[in-house]
């Protein structure tokens, strides 16, 4: 029998992408703009410290003009060879400005140690005007990426999380500093901010991943889907369900229902709608449903199982979620 497939929701999502593109494209430059200030200061306090955050903005700015790009890239719309548009390119600029956090912060973490070793005098008053201004660019950049729902958003706003919470400890030490002549107090802020930042990545990176490896999408539940599915009357069983993430916002659905014999037209798109409603229209854009009747042949591709009688009753070709 036929197949339908329904597409919801795209000026929504191009509107969406759009929006994620402007707050990457503020984030960049505030991030680079900074970086040169804080170039400039690092010689000033002649702060080596300073200036090895300042090698670090400079990476982090690197990170953030790939992540726009590829945000940009996203939102380009769908071609014979792309039949889900560009979407997926954003998920690489999340790996890529995870990636080089993690790096990053790898060396942040083995300066801190090594300084932990040999604590350093600090010119104070200095660190404390330049920690002031960092924690107006960066958090000016946290507010405009924050609300973001996209992976690369929220990876880059730990990301900047990260620069902010890094210039509070520098003013807070700073300030320490200027008072007590305690220099071992910067190395250790710096090892624990650094470990909260590295953690909060990781988890971000791995939702990554699990798009990557076409997870189910982590808010749907596949055995409650197919529960509610069954409880339309002329609905038998279902099977050969799969569900995925295109971007880790956007989702997509496939299915197989075997409806009673005597199942009239009407019912089987009612079946179909039925199906469409228990899925929240903004993620789920594209589900397809194929509907077969009770002892027809089901086809469901090429290979040793790929015609076979669609029983009912059969639970080899139960519902299997797409991993």
């Amino acid at each position: 029998m036929s197949g339908s497939h329904h597409h919801h929701g795209h000026s929504h999502g191009h509107h969406h992408a759009h929006g994620s593109s402007d707050n990457l494209k503020a984030a960049f430059f505030l991030n680079f703009a900074f970086t040169i200030i804080e170039v400039i200061g690092g010689i000033l306090t002649n702060s080596i410290a300073i200036l090895s955050d300042a090698v670090h903005d400079l990476g982090d700015s690197m990170s953030l003009a790939l992540a726009w790009y590829f945000q940009r890239l996203s939102q380009r719309g769908r071609t014979p060879q792309d039949t889900y548009g560009y979407r997926r390119y954003a998920l690489l600029g999340g790996l890529v400005t995870g990636g080089v956090l993690v790096i990053g912060l790898g060396f942040v973490l083995w300066s801190a140690f090594h300084r932990l070793l040999a604590p350093e005098p600090v010119n104070a008053p200095g660190m404390i005007v330049l920690a002031v201004i960092g924690v107006l660019f960066n958090g000016a950049a946290v507010l405009r990426v924050k609300g973001g729902s996209s992976l690369t958003e929220k990876v880059v706003t730990w990301h900047l999380i990260e620069d902010v919470l890094g210039w509070v400890a520098v003013l807070v030490g700073a300030v320490v500093m200027a008072i007590w002549n305690l220099p071992i107090i910067d190395p250790l802020l710096s090892i624990g901010i650094s470990i909260f930042i590295i953690w909060n990545v990781v988890r971000s990176l791995r939702q990554v991943f699990d798009v990557l490896i076409q997870k189910v999408p982590a808010a749907f539940d596949v055995m409650q889907f197919e529960r509610d599915v069954l409880s339309h009357p002329k609905v038998m069983s279902m099977h050969d369900t799969h569900s995925w993430s295109v971007d880790g916002e956007i989702h997509v659905l496939t299915t197989h229902l075997v409806m009673q014999r005597d199942a009239t037209r009407d019912e089987m798109i009612d079946a179909k709608s039925h199906v469409r409603r228990l899925l929240d229209e903004d993620t789920f854009e594209h589900v397809t449903v194929d509907v077969e009747l009770e002892g027809e042949m089901c086809v469901i591709g090429s290979g040793r199982k790929g015609v076979m009688p669609c029983d009912p009753h059969d639970h080899s070709a139960h519902t299997h979620p797409h991993h």
